[in-house]
């Protein structure tokens, strides 16, 4: 276990948090700010116990210079909308100045303060010096609660644990509690769904939860490399080739485990990857040679929430089918809809299933929805994630 902000006196200190404010933009205004939301409760227990709290973030990929687009001056106006008071923004091109550290040190407990983007500096990404110690050098405990980036070794999400006493927030806690549990000590059944497109991506997951799971569902665009793989035709559907042999190597691994695997048994096919695209649904091992499979067909979302509706711990990581379209979005929906209704644990991996759940109205039923897609995905691999490992045990 590591230590959180509950494990260690902030009062009257300087505490640097590193959150994850890589919000979606348009016009230059805020479309989406759950991730400033799910900021808020270290933020407040901070101010609560006598804090002055400096907060850093990335957003988008400004690729080590300023550019404007990038500011997040609207993510400290949003900040300061939630916490009814004034969170400063220290604005500089090189995100630690003379000015900014000035401003740190004029910085007193319960006041908020949000420094630029820490990716206008070509070091953060390299978790190279100056930039470490220069940020090092504004604050006295580092608090990492950016999940989202736990799994790179940066600056403001690994480097400065070399400087200073390293700690959770409440986020990373929440984060790793749901997603440790699942994998060390879920309650069973154990159901995990997998979806998406390119088995590749998902090998190293469905290799380590094989050895976990009770069933493993595969859905999505990646289903049609399994049945290229039993030896039936797909048509026009994604082909993930590299993965071929794997994904037959899968299948035997889950059969010598006894883990159930289950794969669609029907699919909604097009003839064109468009919305307009007339839905035709085919039985798997009937997949006309001039369409392509673009959902799972009503089968298939019967056997997959019967599935769910018998587990006790789900994980999901990827949709079922091409859900961006309203008219292949079903199969997507089902699975959301089945893991709204269960008595499960569900935790939803980040990323796009995240956005199906969101999407569908379906966020508030689940138990815990991750803010990481690429940092849920590693998690869920088995692997160390930096941002993590560099936090002081319990």
């Amino acid at each position: 276990m590591k230590k959180t902000i509950r494990d260690i006196d902030v009062s009257g200190r300087k505490v640097l948090v590193r959150c994850d404010f890589n919000v979606p933009m348009q016009d230059g205004k805020i479309t989406d700010d759950i991730r400033i939301t799910s900021a808020l409760p270290t933020i407040r227990y901070l101010i609560e116990n006598n804090a002055a709290v400096i907060l850093m973030s990335h957003m988008g990929r400004p690729k080590g210079e300023p550019k404007p687009e990038f500011s997040l001056q609207p993510v400290a106006d949003r900040l300061s909308e939630y916490l009814g008071k004034e969170v400063i923004f220290a604005k500089s091109d090189v995100v630690v100045d003379d000015e900014v550290k000035a401003a740190a040190a004029a910085l007193k407990p319960g006041q908020v303060m949000l420094l630029e983007n820490v990716r206008y500096r070509k070091e953060e990404t390299k978790n190279e010096e100056p930039f470490t110690g220069q940020l090092a050098s504004l604050g006295e405990i580092f608090v990492n609660d950016a999940f989202g980036t736990a799994h790179r070794a940066h600056c403001s999400t690994a480097g400065l644990a070399a400087y200073m006493p390293a700690v959770s927030g409440f986020l990373i806690e929440k984060e790793v509690k749901f997603l440790g549990e699942a994998l060390e000590d879920p309650q069973r059944p154990f159901v995990a769904i997998m979806g998406g497109a390119k088995v590749g991506d998902k090998i190293p997951v469905i290799t380590n939860l094989l050895t976990k799971v009770d069933t493993l569902i595969i859905g999505g665009g990646m289903a049609y490399t399994f049945f290229k793989a039993m030896g039936y035709e797909i048509g026009k559907s994604l082909l993930d080739e590299e993965s071929l042999e794997l994904s037959g190597a899968i299948m035997r691994q889950a059969e010598e485990k006894g883990v159930k695997l289950l794969l669609p048994v029907d699919t909604a096919c097009a003839a064109e990857f468009s919305n307009d695209s007339e839905k035709v649904i085919c039985d798997r091992d009937k997949i006309p040679a001039d369409l392509m499979g673009m959902d799972i067909g009503p089968k298939s979302m019967e056997l997959f929430a019967e599935a769910i509706a018998s587990a006790k711990t789900v994980v999901w990581n990827g949709p079922c089918g091409v859900f961006e379209m309203p008219n292949f979005a079903d199969g997507t929906k089902a699975v959301a809809k089945a893991l709204a209704e269960s008595d499960a644990v569900t935790i939803i991996g980040g990323g796009d299933s995240a956005a199906a759940v969101e999407q569908f109205g379906f966020a508030d039923k689940m138990t815990h929805i991750s803010t990481g897609g690429g940092a849920s995905l590693e998690y869920l691999e088995g692997k160390q994630l930096p941002g993590i490992a560099c936090l002081e045990d319990k």
